[in-house]
């Protein structure tokens, strides 16, 4: 068996610190047949749908992959920017945010990068272009400030199972959540009242998370109990009252129940209730995407309106904002405790090599 990074080590080469952020992914086109790689590498992760391997495969690839693309697709032309999909977009400024604050500090020491656990760029692909470049200790920030097991535990398996193919590991440290990260709840406040003394407030403000399978919390999957709490936080930094705000859950797939309330029923829902107007924001999702842009500001923009409503604002992704990169900086060097930033300097590194050569002469290697 050989492994990776092999013939590219060098005695001389500097050491580094590597920040490697990552997100959901994106496919690399708005077709057809991208859609169905992307859905096939998405939906076949037995963390996203945890069902017994030889049914779900036949269902994967004679039901799901034969249709939804298609229809995936189309949705995905809805949103597509000249640059690509809105989320590779916002990712790519977001570590280009991360990489300029940090390295003020650290300088060339420090290498930052984005990955995406399914599709382009691919974690794989970044760890060798880090490992090439000298990381020796490494921190990844998935971008889920809320722990599940179908988001930052399967990032967390990729980086492993490219681990077992690496000769050679870097020192390893892992964001495995930030829902409660007072610089990220202080971030999405000002970034809310910025909307607001833009836009006005409207009646009520819907916080809405990404769903999962309600069965994953059963299991004991955290991410109900920690969307919630970001909800408080939030709230309770807002100056909220528990009849100003709700929590629900969007994206639902297939026919079993999943979190709930369920954002879609509860924009039909509230004009019925009283509510005229609504904002509505997404805490969960740290770039604006397919779920944001076109589920939220137009699919239940037009469920809410339908129903009676009288006016919905979708307030943004944190995106690339100062405040946003600002609190990740944070996040990061508080996870970089400990950690120095390599020396390098010239003179060690070639003494290094030399040794490194008067060795392997001595040995006749």
């Amino acid at each position: 068996m050989s492994f990776k990074g092999e013939e590219e080590f060098r005695h001389n080469q500097p050491s580094r610190l590597g920040i490697l952020v990552t997100n959901l992914g994106t496919p690399d086109a708005p077709t057809t047949s991208a859609l169905r790689r992307y859905l096939g590498e998405f939906l076949w992760d037995p963390r996203v749908v945890e069902a017994p391997r030889p049914l779900w495969w036949l269902i994967l690839h004679g039901v799901i992959l034969r249709i939804r693309p298609a229809r995936s697709a189309a949705a995905y032309r809805s949103v597509w920017q000249p640059e690509g999909s809105p989320l590779l977009v916002h990712t790519a400024n977001q570590c280009e945010g991360i990489r300029a604050a940090l390295q003020k500090k650290y300088g060339d020491n420090l290498v930052v990068g984005f990955a995406m656990r399914y599709g382009n760029p691919s974690i794989a692909s970044v760890l060798d272009q880090m490992q090439q470049q000298g990381v020796r200790k490494l921190l990844v920030l998935p971008l889920y400030p809320q722990y599940s097991a179908s988001t930052s535990a399967s990032t967390f398996d990729a980086i492993a199972a490219d681990f077992t193919r690496r000769r050679w590991l870097p020192d390893f440290r892992f964001v495995s959540h930030y829902h409660d990260f007072p610089p990220y709840i202080e971030a999405m406040a000002r970034h809310i009242e910025e909307h607001w003394r833009q836009h006005g407030r409207k009646d009520r403000l819907i916080l809405s998370y990404h769903g999962i399978p309600r069965k994953y919390l059963d299991r004991g999957d955290p991410y109900h109990c920690e969307c919630h709490k970001t909800s408080r936080l939030l709230a309770e930094r807002l100056g909220l009252s528990a009849d100003d705000y709700m929590t629900t859950f969007q994206s639902r797939f297939g026919r079993e129940e999943w979190l709930k309330p369920y954002t879609d029923e509860t924009m039909k829902s509230l004009p019925s209730r009283g509510v005229e107007s609504v904002d509505v924001f997404c805490p969960g999702f740290s770039a604006d995407c397919l779920e944001t842009i076109e589920e939220i500001n137009e699919e239940n923009r037009e469920y809410f309106m339908e129903a009676g409503g009288k006016a919905f604002e979708y307030i943004p992704a944190l995106n690339a904002t100062e405040g946003h990169i600002e609190a990740l900086v944070q996040l990061i060097e508080n996870n970089l405790t400990g950690w120095e930033p390599p020396a390098n300097d010239p003179g060690e590194l070639d003494t290094r090599q030399q040794r490194a050569e008067a060795v392997r002469k001595q040995l006749g290697w």
